[in-house]
């Protein structure tokens, strides 16, 4: 059997051109692969027979047409992570919320631009678990003759981060289901698709950067992890970060970058050491000690010109796996540009104050024998939610009756101490239901965590829109005094937030884009359980204010 999937994608321009182009043209073929890493072999799905795949690049404004052929013994559907899609919702990505999946045998084409947006962001398989290995960057770059407004880099590099389990990651959560429990953790994390030199695997190579005295490289990080947060450093450099989710910052300079799964972050390191060679580290950040973690550290090197292959390497000491206050320090550190060209346009009347509790719980299972007759899930306000069996947004347009509810809960069904003792009753309710919205309504979404079984920190991504994180703290969010405290001026434009550990973020943005929007925690594990759910965004007046007709060829349930 053919387990092969082949996406071409047809857009125009190959590569980071310099000439002015409207429609940007790859070709894809993603096929099996029997790829070693960690002393293990094992077959995966690739693009182009690359771990990761290949790098797509484009210019703000272009527009982009990507086939894809499915000739895998999966259903097949990618998620273009970031991109706002603007009226485009069918080519989102996300398999039974705006697209059925495409089935073994058949092709799709995905078609959508670019609009208002630059800077790095990446591509992934959106159904399974399959994004473990069925992701790659996705380069924007400016339009022609637009600076950075930063001094431009002498040279450019992509930095993927991801994660790496000797067993077949499908087989990995398919147990997991079955027994009630958590899956098993990864076996390594990887840089570029490498551990790195590892104590139980000696022969494991790693990615090597050559750098050149004096110069500025900018590295263009992507967490493509399923289930953990990592931090990132380079021994004896300071790295100044630019960008993060594909929006400028104001720059700061941090020894330790903190990025969670779906977050993407560009930095420029200068090579400002004397020749040698320096350690590269991605290490996990994990706060809540009770929980499971991949503790393994990948590694590469920044290699100086004219360095002796064999010369040692200076090493640089991780961060503790709970250093919480490394993350903080680099996670309030970040600032909007907020420049004239850049502006910071955050809400400042709100239509609608949502409060989400995000976290875990248990509810009954007889089968699960592992979990003794339960299983762990988990929720928005309670809602695990329930993958429909047709996609959410042919429901809408196509009216079709009895696939989704649109009576998602904007506040907690039942108020307790979501950051102390958890309450009596652990069991959450199921259904596929939706939060719905007008056409340019404002939103504020508090995200709070909460303690049942074990506080976490969530990386909420929201498709469809940029948000505002405008506020953040430590125990159960005050409505009264923690607005008071709200960064209104120049707070992070971001489309994936951490929510962190026992407390809460608060997230603002305009429902400026019809159609409907999965929102979701981009740790695999926890979206599986059931923590997602969806915004649907009313059409506004006259045509370019509604979704696009969908296409011919969308795929069937």
């Amino acid at each position: 059997m053919d387990f092969r999937v082949r996406v071409l994608i047809l857009a125009a321009c190959l590569l980071p051109s310099f000439v002015e182009c409207e429609v940007r043209r790859y070709q894809f073929n993603v096929v099996m692969k029997n790829t070693t890493r960690v002393c293990s072999t094992k077959s995966i799905v690739t693009v182009n027979g690359k771990f990761p795949g290949p790098t797509i690049y484009a210019r703000e404004d272009d527009t982009v047409l990507i086939r894809v052929i499915n000739r895998v013994k999966y259903n097949v559907s990618i998620h273009w992570h970031g991109v706002r899609q603007l009226r485009t919702g069918w080519s989102d990505g996300p398999a039974y919320i705006t697209q059925c999946p495409i089935q073994p045998g058949h092709s799709y084409v995905y078609n959508f631009t670019i609009t208002g947006q630059r800077g790095t962001l990446f591509w992934h398989a959106h159904i399974l678990w399959l994004r473990s290995t069925v992701h790659g960057a996705l380069v924007i770059l400016p339009k022609l003759g637009v600076p950075y407004p930063f001094p431009k880099p002498d040279h450019e590099s992509v930095v993927v981060l991801g994660e790496w389990w000797k067993s077949d990651t499908e087989a990995v959560i398919n147990e997991a289901l079955k027994s009630g429990l958590a899956p098993n953790v990864s076996d390594a994390h990887t840089i570029n698709g490498h551990p790195g030199p590892i104590s139980n695997c000696p022969s494991t190579g790693g990615f090597s950067l050559n750098v050149s005295p004096g110069k500025n490289y900018m590295l263009r990080l992507i967490n493509a992890a399923l289930n953990e947060e990592l931090f990132f450093k380079i021994a004896g450099h300071k790295l100044t970060v630019v960008e993060v989710d594909a929006t400028y910052v104001k720059p700061f300079k941090t020894d330790t970058i903190l990025i969670a799964p779906g977050q993407t972050t560009n930095v420029i390191v200068t090579a400002d050491q004397g020749a040698g060679k320096y350690m590269v580290a991605a290490s996990p950040f994990m706060d809540t000690p009770v929980v499971a973690v991949d503790n393994k550290t990948a590694t590469a090197t920044i290699h100086y010109s004219g360095t002796l292959a064999n010369s040692p390497t200076s090493f640089t000491a991780t961060p503790p796996q709970n250093a919480t206050p490394v993350a903080n320090n680099f996670v309030n550190s970040l600032r909007s540009l907020n420049s004239k060209k850049y502006p910071a346009k955050v809400p400042m009347k709100i239509d609608h104050s949502l409060l989400f509790t995000v976290g875990l719980g248990i509810n009954r299972c007889p089968s699960c024998k592992a979990g003794n007759g339960s299983r762990v899930v988990a929720s928005v306000n309670n809602v695990t939610f329930v993958m429909p069996t047709v996609a959410l947004l042919q429901a809408h347009v196509q009216n079709i009756k009895g696939v989704f509810t649109s009576d998602f809960p904007g506040n907690p069904p039942h108020a307790f101490n979501y950051t102390g003792a958890p309450p009596a009753n652990l069991s959450t309710t199921t259904g596929t239901k939706v939060y719905r919205l007008p056409y340019n309504a404002t939103v504020q979404v508090v995200l709070q965590d909460t303690g049942i079984i074990a506080p976490e920190n969530h990386p909420v991504h929201l498709h469809g829109f940029n948000f505002f994180a405008v506020g953040r703290g430590l125990g159960n969010y005050n409505p009264k005094t923690d607005p008071n405290n709200f960064n209104l001026v120049d707070p992070v434009e971001r489309n994936t937030i951490g929510v962190p550990s026992g407390g809460w973020v608060a997230i603002r943005f305009l429902a400026d884009n019809p159609g409907v929007w999965f929102m979701h925690c981009h740790l695999e594990v926890h979206t599986t359980w059931g923590l997602k759910m969806a915004f649907l965004v009313d059409n506004g007046k006259g045509p370019n204010q509604s979704i696009l007709p969908p296409p011919k060829d969308l795929p069937k349930c």
